[in-house]
């Protein structure tokens, strides 16, 4: 993910800060120096890390933050505030017009990703209960027209297109005619990706602009390309009037200054960030979020949201009643490993939990994704009674789950004893729910007991 070096650079920065009782002016010099290095090696832009680095030293240095009791916190604090500031200080919503349909181009360099973005777009617009039409305006990238047709298919969103003999602006205009006719609330136009430095295509893109009118100017940026990524935000912005960015490859091993200076140098806001390959997989960009993110405190906001929207409520309650009781059975876990895992990839949502930076920073932790697949695929080879009774699961039982599932038996014999241990640490803290528990201290005797054990291993 990205940012994950910064995060770490900063974590040891604040974590020295934090130590130490009262602050010198010359300790929050040497904090800001290195936050600064942090910041350049991140390939954040090196005037807006300047202009950072002057605003958080004044604020810091202040009478406020010198006889306060918990220094080190509060410059945490105002770098927290300042990184938010300088992503855009709140989330710039997509626009949407007065009268539908509300019409959004989509603009950037060859290989950005518009295309697949448009169908996330599209994607996460239906989410929200609105009918987009897709129009394919790029005639110049083979199977430009077919990838947009597909991802239209996929989420049952209309495209329309003219093929390839026919002027982008043409497609465009007839585009927005029909979402007229149709009914469709938003328009998403996808165009050919082009450089800044071609004047013919740059023009065109113009003329699709002033054909439509456009609510929205989107530019499709590239997180992987670091500094280049502000360049062409200027320029395509100096020619367009962009109203927002969006990032791509934000789930990449990115070093993420693009996120940080493209607000800043362009004046326009990020609107969206792309995490991952799939079609769900496009987020709101909320700087505050992504700034908390950054320094190492998770973002519990996102990952509420996402299980809201994952999650079924009624199987939850159940899950917890089952928990509580101790009738959870291998199916119930299985089933609740695929509800976690349509939240998204495991490693971003470590992401999300404050600490977990660390964590994921400790030599030998690794979230390992296949381990996960090898796990749902044991449980699968099982019988329904099995997955019920898994002390019915004897040798050859274990024989037979082990080649169903392409594994060993000393895999299946290591989730078995997993989730044993797994469901006699739920029983120990069963203590804290329910009436006649133990309550809170036979709860964290039951958990210092685990953890002189040496911690609790989870299946997977």
């Amino acid at each position: 993910m990205a940012f994950e070096g910064l995060t770490a650079r900063l974590q040891n920065v604040f974590g020295k800060l934090k130590g130490r009782g009262k602050l010198s002016e010359d300790d929050v010099g040497e904090a800001m120096r290195e936050v600064r290095l942090a910041l350049l090696e991140a390939d954040v832009n090196f005037k807006v890390v300047k202009e950072f680095i002057a605003k958080v030293k004044e604020k810091a240095v202040g009478q406020e933050v010198m006889k306060s009791f918990t220094p080190g916190m509060v410059v945490v604090d105002i770098v927290n505030k300042e990184l938010t500031e300088l992503m855009g200080g709140t989330q710039a919503k997509l626009a949407k017009a007065n009268k539908p349909p509300t019409v959004v181009l989509l603009a950037g360099l060859q290989g950005a990703g518009k295309t697949t973005l448009t169908g996330k777009l599209a994607k996460l617009l239906q989410s929200q209960n609105h009918k987009p039409l897709l129009v394919a305006a790029d005639i110049y990238r083979p199977a430009a027209i077919k990838q947009l047709q597909v991802l239209g298919e996929q989420i049952g969103a209309p495209v329309f297109e003219l093929g390839t003999a026919v002027n982008p602006v043409e497609i465009a205009k007839q585009g927005l005619q029909l979402a007229k006719e149709q009914g469709n609330d938003y328009v998403l136009i996808d165009t050919a990706g082009r450089l800044q430095i071609d004047e013919a295509l740059m023009d065109e893109i113009k003329n699709i602009h002033d054909a439509v009118h456009p609510d929205e100017v989107l530019l499709v940026v590239d997180a992987m390309t670091g500094q280049e990524a502000v360049n062409v935000a200027q320029s395509f912005h100096e020619k367009l009037a962009l109203t927002g960015v969006v990032l791509t490859k934000l789930d990449g091993d990115t070093r993420g200054g693009a996120a940080l200076s493209v607000k800043a140098v362009t004046g326009c806001p990020i609107k969206f960030a792309s995490t991952g390959e799939k079609i769900d997989q496009l987020e709101p960009f909320h700087p505050d979020r992504m700034a908390s993110r950054i320094l190492g405190m998770g973002d519990m906001l996102s990952l509420i949201e996402k299980a809201q929207a994952n999650i079924d409520v009624d199987k939850a309650a159940e899950m917890e009643r089952k928990m509580r009781t101790a009738e959870f059975t291998l199916e119930d876990f299985l089933d609740q490993m695929e509800q976690v895992r349509k939240m998204g990839p495991l490693d971003q949502l470590l992401d999300m939990m404050p600490g977990m930076g660390k964590l994921k920073s400790t030599p030998g932790f690794k979230v390992d994704e296949k381990q996960i697949s090898r796990t749902e695929a044991i449980v699968k080879s099982m019988t329904g009674r099995e997955k019920k009774k898994p002390d019915i699961i004897n040798f050859s039982r274990r024989k037979r789950i082990a080649a169903g599932s392409g594994t060993t038996v000393a895999d299946v014999n290591r989730l078995l004893k997993q989730f044993e241990d797994m469901k006699k640490m739920m029983k120990q803290f069963s203590g804290l729910m329910g009436p006649g528990g133990k309550g809170p201290k036979g709860g964290m005797k039951a958990m210092k007991n685990m953890l002189g054990k040496g911690g609790m291993k989870f299946p997977f």
